[in-house]
């Protein structure tokens, strides 16, 4: 064999090492990624952001990629990573809520028609007032959103462009989360509640469900809530603190 041919063999040993070398890298940071994703998950009582983790993953990780391959890691467990509206929180799977037993007290049922005011804010969001009892066809109590709200279930969006300036209304991400949903989307259509028995076969012919929003930002229609809307509401004190 000749000097060269020698020299050759070598340089490509070495590089073959090298990119053994490269994809064990590699491995340890998926590896340490994953772990420090589930950590922050674990540690929190409350579903964390994507952006959260990936401030916290080595630099140039994705953390939606690490957050899936995670969520597939545990699909068939008894805890279960679900996403929520871009949020990620680790629950009980769902076939085995059954064996959940919980000791406090049960949650008061909500009236019907605090059921009637969610489902319309859940569907037609953002919602006004006005609209939801144009819909419902009878006077919305303020106890009843009252109850929404305590819940942590509904929020005040912003503020419609149009004479009055009302207030327009939405579901939170705790909607998403109580209910098992990832995104406003996953709500049920037509067929879904028809199947389910919720709705009855005498529904006028041009019925239909609205398609929720998919995103919580603004719509063009709606202006952003401020401080002085706040103290409006009676949700801050005049200095500037939140009621209690």
């Amino acid at each position: 064999m000749s000097d060269i041919e020698g020299a050759s063999l070598d340089q490509e040993t070495e590089q073959g090492d090298e990119h053994v070398v490269d994809e064990a890298t590699v491995a340890r940071r998926e590896a340490e990624a994953l772990r420090i994703a589930e950590a922050l998950v674990f540690a929190s009582a409350q579903p964390v952001s994507t952006g959260f983790v990936e401030e916290r993953l080595p630099r140039g990780v994705d953390a939606r990629t690490v957050l899936s391959r995670l969520k597939d890691d545990y699909a068939g467990r008894g805890v279960n990573l679900v996403q929520v509206d871009d949020h990620w929180a680790f629950r009980t799977a769902a076939d085995l809520s059954f064996a959940i037993r919980k000791d406090e007290t049960d949650v008061k049922k909500l009236s019907r028609a605090a059921l009637e005011v969610l489902a319309i804010i859940a569907y037609h969001q953002p919602v006004t007032r006005a609209e939801i009892e144009d819909i419902r066809g009878v006077q919305t109590s303020k106890g009843t959103l009252d109850v929404l709200m305590e819940a942590g279930w509904v929020r005040f969006r912003g503020r419609r462009r149009s004479p009055g300036r009302p207030v327009t209304l939405g579901t939170t991400r705790d909607f998403l989360d109580h209910f098992g949903l990832e995104e406003l989307r996953d709500l049920p259509g037509l067929e879904e509640l028809k199947g389910a028995g919720l709705l009855s076969g005498r529904i006028p012919a041009n019925f239909n469900i609205p398609m929720p929003l998919g995103s919580d930002d603004l719509t063009e229609e709606e202006d952003p809530i401020t401080q002085l809307d706040l103290e409006e509401l009676g949700l801050l004190t005049p200095g500037g603190e939140a009621e209690e």
